[in-house]
């Protein structure tokens, strides 16, 4: 989805902060807004095959239809970003999503038609049809909201993008509004808290596995890595008559021209390789991921998504151009977005940490002050850059240069210098110790018998 933005083509002679205003922020704004809804839709797909667990040949093709309109969404996405006052893009979008929704509705209804299929414990429970609604109210209440989106298109734009914000944010409305109500009311009745906690002990409502969230973002960073290769192959290969014409047929003096872009290219595979490494390591140590750092790792991703628009806008404009500024500065916030929310998780993580954390990352653990430095490092050297870019503009190319130098052997180097800080505050607090032991002896010989 992040290609429509990646794309944006802005000429050598064009503001990039104009063209920002213009062009980037409206796509900016509309691809974060669907990749979250796209995220919504893949845990009501995770939800869905929690409770089936057998698939027959129905149930195959069902989900191939829905996997079918899952792909074009993208497509969908780019009539949105490109034509924002059209309404057919952000039409076709919802109508999409709708689909999406009803095919998975089928795929609950067909389930529990056939209770075979069904997980063990829906099979031997009493309240099935409790679990069928359940269910798919789950599903439907995203489908619903687009569908009044698709609706309002023709009438009201602004209306259907909040409609499409409404499915991002409507779970956790309502699950904020069940804690007001219970806190106010106070218990449920009881037959209703009997439900409440069969579906809670079948994690109907509890946060995404662990395993799920590392495999999404796994996905996630492995498409975005390979998009920055396709956009070498596209755009950096010269064309046979050029080089012939131009170069006198030296295809090494051709390939001169393209440096920058190969050097973008290398800078940003390594920040997305090193905030997967991050990640890697985090996740290393989280034993349960809860419902906040799901979605704080959803908006690092969306901003990992970004980074291939970093990479677009540092190869686009030549050196020392009145654009290059800008287009460093746009690479270190995305940067500072996707690595300070994996800061975020990991923070999230410490208010919990006898239950989702590994005893070593906890407070006091022997990975504790490794873990937080190296989280902290990305943030750190990033919004470090930005703002010597700003200070230092002549040098900005040597300081976004520099940044993605040194962070490789930064990283190579952090738990030497978190070793050797920790040795040195622990010398320095077994110092104050035998001097207040000190203290106190000498007191003690003082003072009277």
């Amino acid at each position: 989805m992040i290609l429509p933005v990646a794309h944006t083509k802005i000429h050598p002679d064009q503001k990039l902060g104009e063209s920002v205003q213009q062009l980037l922020l409206a796509k900016i704004s509309v691809y974060l807004m669907t990749f979250l809804i796209v995220t919504v839709a893949w845990a009501a797909h995770v939800r869905l095959f929690q409770v089936i667990e057998l698939i027959d040949d129905v149930l195959a093709l069902l989900n191939l239809a829905c996997m079918m309109i899952i792909t074009f969404l993208p497509y969908t996405f780019s009539l949105m970003a490109s034509f924002p006052e059209v309404p057919f893009g952000i039409f076709l979008f919802s109508v999409c999503a709708v689909v999406v929704g009803l095919i998975q509705a089928v795929i609950v209804v067909y389930g529990f038609y056939h209770p075979h299929l069904l997980n063990q414990q829906i099979q031997v429970s009493e309240n099935q049809n409790f679990y069928k609604r359940r269910i798919l109210k789950i599903i439907l209440r995203g489908p619903l909201l687009c569908f009044l989106a698709a609706i309002f298109s023709f009438f009201f734009i602004p209306l259907s993008y909040v409609l499409l914000g409404l499915v991002i944010i409507f779970p956790h409305l309502t699950r904020f509004a069940t804690w007001c109500k219970t806190k106010i009311v106070g218990q449920r009745d009881e037959e209703e808290a009997h439900h409440s906690l069969e579906t809670f002990t079948f994690y109907l409502s509890e946060p995404l596995s662990k395993e799920r969230v590392e495999a999404f973002s796994d996905g996630v960073y492995a498409i975005v890595a390979t998009l920055l290769i396709l956009d070498i192959c596209e755009d950096n290969v010269p064309d046979p008559r050029e080089v012939e014409e131009r170069f006198h047929g030296s295809l090494l003096e051709a390939l001169r021209e393209y440096g920058p872009n190969y050097l973008a290219y290398f800078g940003s595979f390594v920040t997305i390789g090193l905030l997967w490494f991050v990640h890697h390591s985090l996740f290393l140590y989280v034993t349960k991921a809860t419902r906040l750092m799901g979605l704080l790792n959803v908006l690092s991703l969306a901003f990992i998504g970004g980074l291939p628009l970093a990479y677009q806008l540092t190869s686009e404009f030549a050196e020392k151009s009145h654009n290059e500024i800008e287009a460093i500065q746009v690479s270190c916030v995305i940067t500072f977005f996707a690595s300070i929310f994996q800061f975020a998780i990991w923070t999230t993580a410490l208010l919990y940490e006898r239950e989702t954390l590994h005893p070593f990352a906890r407070y006091g653990g022997k990975e504790h002050a490794f873990m937080f430095a190296k989280l902290a490092l990305y943030p750190c050297v990033s919004l470090g850059a930005f703002f010597l870019t700003c200070l230092l503009s002549e040098f900005s190319t040597a300081i976004f240069h520099l940044m993605q130098i040194v962070i490789p052997f930064a990283f190579l180097a952090l738990r030497i210098f978190v070793r050797i800080s920790l040795t040195v505050i622990r010398s320095m607090m077994s110092l104050s110790r035998q001097k207040v032991v000190l203290l106190e002896e000498e007191e003690a010989c003082l003072s009277p018998t």
